[in-house]
């Protein structure tokens, strides 16, 4: 069956295409033309059906190109990309492939987009970045219970870069602004205890979402709510790409403790009331006071200094009214 992402690369939101024109470039039927574009509101993409015309997008769609791309990112970048239409999850084909350290996969939908403690992802079609990356490190698991904070950083740095503002971070893996979630990272490890350990970074980032989509998504928010300008997909796919080329290798060479006053700059619960969730249900209030040298969070309650390491918990902020 002809995927309904490759019909609607053939459109545009500035002028009609025939459904003839569409089946003569692809080498198809006009009734295949028309039975995949009738499941575009799968994808939540909206379009302008007229009689004898054609279609045409309601909204623009920036494509995810690798020759575009290519014009962004760094001339020495350590990368491999791979572009892909459709996907269950980018961080677990990765890891299903045993793909080789330096490798991108980008996927333009994921049906089953995963964020930490087996969340749903929720990502929009032409309005998220959905990607993974695969990095070794030469130390091992032990040195990396900072490695989320750090990719946090980086999506910060190219974020403000773009000219983005208010952005702040959140313990352990996750990217917001005053409005709420922007991006969420997954990391995946394996590898020894001494080394080398590879990691599948998975992010994804709210570029634009629809009213429906903030609906679905609990308290997300997306780049219309940090100023700047309308985000370009590959040049801010590349931007992120070419600030982690940067800060892991210094990750994996100095570790997170010259990353950790960077990082608390940004801290956007820091010195707030919080509620530590074990697994087991278990809950201790306390207040963050910051973060450890290697990325443990530091939080104060009513029986001491606790330092918390990622794990399985969850983090909630306390109202203080």
């Amino acid at each position: 069956m002809l995927h309904t992402l490759t019909l609607l690369r053939q459109l545009n939101a500035d002028e009609f295409t025939s459904g003839e024109a569409i089946a003569k470039q692809l080498g198809i039927s006009r009734s295949a033309v028309s039975a995949a574009l009738t499941r575009s509101g799968d994808y939540g993409i909206e379009l302008e059906r007229r009689h004898g015309v054609g279609y045409k997008l309601t909204q623009p769609i920036e494509w995810l190109d690798q020759s575009i791309l290519s014009q962004y990112l760094n001339a020495n970048t350590p990368f491999s990309l791979q572009l892909v239409n459709e996907i269950d999850s980018t961080n677990r084909a990765l890891r299903q492939e045993n793909a080789a350290p330096l490798s991108v996969l980008a996927a333009e939908w994921q049906t089953a987009g995963r964020g930490r403690l087996g969340r749903h992802w929720v990502g929009s079609l032409g309005g998220s970045l959905l990607f993974s990356v695969v990095w070794r490190f030469s130390g091992g698991m032990t040195r990396l219970a900072g490695l989320s904070l750090a990719v946090g950083i980086a999506l910060a740095r190219a974020l403000e870069k773009k000219g983005y503002q208010d952005l702040g971070l959140k313990w352990p893996n996750d990217l917001l602004c005053k409005k709420g979630k922007l991006a969420g990272i997954l990391i995946e490890l394996s590898g020894d205890a001494l080394g080398p350990a590879d990691a599948v970074i998975g992010i994804g980032l709210n570029l634009r979402l629809s009213k429906e989509e903030r609906l679905h998504a609990d308290h997300a928010a997306d780049l219309s709510d940090c100023g700047g300008p309308l985000p370009a997909r590959n040049a801010l796919l590349a931007a992120i790409l070419n600030e982690l080329a940067d800060i892991l290798p210094r990750f994996d060479e100095e570790g997170f403790a010259p990353l950790r006053s960077e990082w608390e700059a940004r801290h956007i619960w820091q010195g707030q009331m919080a509620k530590l969730i074990s697994p087991d249900g278990k809950e201790n209030v306390g207040r963050i006071i910051g973060i450890a040298e290697d990325g443990a969070l530091r939080m104060a309650g009513e029986d001491g200094l606790k330092v918390i390491y990622a794990g399985d918990v969850s983090l909630r902020k306390v109202s203080t009214e």
